[in-house]
């Protein structure tokens, strides 16, 4: 595994842990409007997840996660992320990105760990911040 990819690994990690005390707080307020427990199982931690990711990622290209392991997700071309960008690389990433992990393993890290699947595929690369 390359060095950036457990970077990447360790960030997202640390974001997961912040997404979920964040989770803990609007699940505490949603159970008392509903009930129905599959809803707070999968889409309140998702829907918690990818707003607080999509936010911080909009503004300076890093999550909290990012910033601690000194990374940042920038667009291939030199632009500003775009919403679109975005919510391709997490989709792809939540629900498509396991498969490609065990059916391409050989290629799945590209660019020294610099541009995996989800990354291709939104068009963004994660680099080491200077």
């Amino acid at each position: 595994m390359k060095t950036i990819t457990k970077k990447r690994r360790n960030a997202f990690l640390i974001d997961l842990a912040i997404s979920g005390v964040v989770n803990l707080g609007v699940e505490y307020f949603l159970r008392k409007k509903i009930k129905n427990e599959a809803f707070h199982a999968l889409v309140t931690p998702t829907a918690v997840l990818w707003t607080l990711e999509y936010l911080q990622l909009r503004k300076n290209g890093q999550t909290l996660g990012y910033k601690a392991t000194g990374l940042i997700v920038e667009n291939t071309n030199g632009t500003d992320l775009t919403t679109d960008q975005l919510l391709k690389r997490m989709a792809y990433r939540d629900f498509i990105c396991t498969a490609d992990y065990f059916f391409k393993r050989k290629s799945f890290e590209g660019q020294d760990g610099e541009v995996l699947p989800h990354d291709r595929i939104a068009g963004t690369v994660v680099k080491e911040v200077q």
